[in-house]
């Protein structure tokens, strides 16, 4: 059977309705795993090989000590709370996450990271992370870290990601490798020293699959869970 892959939907308090984007599904199942939707604690399942964390609105700052600023968007108090359970849950299980965009964010601050609530007031970053372009364009540069498993799959120092975000990892926590910046020194990608596999990227790789080192980051998920699987059966 193909890994199961649970993926985290979005909640609208306004609509009452779970929504996850068809890109994360169509990435996975690409990818030769086969995709589920989690909505909660009751959820979790040894039958899970694999975590797809998925982009979305901002984390309540009171969960990592701080005061809302003005710039702090719309959060899920429903989303929070479960996003938070299943990743510790994961880690300790050492099923393999792949965390995109606020999901990189979850993995950093479930490890003692810490988050900026709004990169343009809180750094001095000159580059525009809310691009305009269509999301499957790449539009900044991001320099990686060799010795890292992002190098491993892009086999090269740098690549072009898209951008679509207002807050980022300020400090990734002891546990994480920073393995990619963007040219004005904010974190675009970490990965745990010591777990088989949990990476997040704050890019937003399932709408750029056609590139091959984002294709790449979904099929190392894949096998990783693979392994996951053949490992507690």
């Amino acid at each position: 059977m193909k890994p199961i892959i649970a993926i985290t939907p979005d909640y609208s308090y306004e609509l009452q309705k779970y929504i996850i984007a068809q890109q994360y599904v169509q990435a996975v199942k690409k990818a030769g795993g086969y995709a589920i939707a989690i909505f909660d604690d009751s959820d979790f399942s040894d039958s899970i090989d694999g975590i797809l964390l998925t982009g979305g609105g901002d984390v309540n700052p009171l969960l990592f000590g701080e005061e809302p600023i003005t710039e702090n968007g719309e959060i899920s108090p429903l989303r929070d709370d479960f996003e938070f359970a299943l990743c510790q849950w994961a880690i300790s299980k050492k099923i393999p996450i792949l965390g995109v965009c606020r999901g990189m964010q979850i993995l950093a601050l479930c490890c003692g990271g810490s988050i900026y609530q709004d990169i343009y007031t809180q750094t001095n970053t000159n580059i525009k992370h809310m691009q305009k372009a269509p999301r499957f364009q790449g539009t900044h540069t991001i320099d990686i870290a060799q010795d890292s498993i992002l190098y491993d799959i892009a086999q090269q120092k740098s690549c072009i990601v898209n951008t679509f975000h207002h807050q980022s990892v300020k400090q990734a926590g002891e546990q994480f490798l920073v393995s990619a910046r963007s040219r004005d020194g904010l974190i675009e990608a970490i990965e745990h020293k010591t777990l088989p596999f949990a990476v997040g990227v704050q890019w937003h790789p399932e709408v750029m699959t056609e590139d091959v080192i984002q294709q790449k980051l979904f099929q190392i998920l894949i096998q990783k869970a693979a392994l996951h699987k053949r490992r507690v059966k």
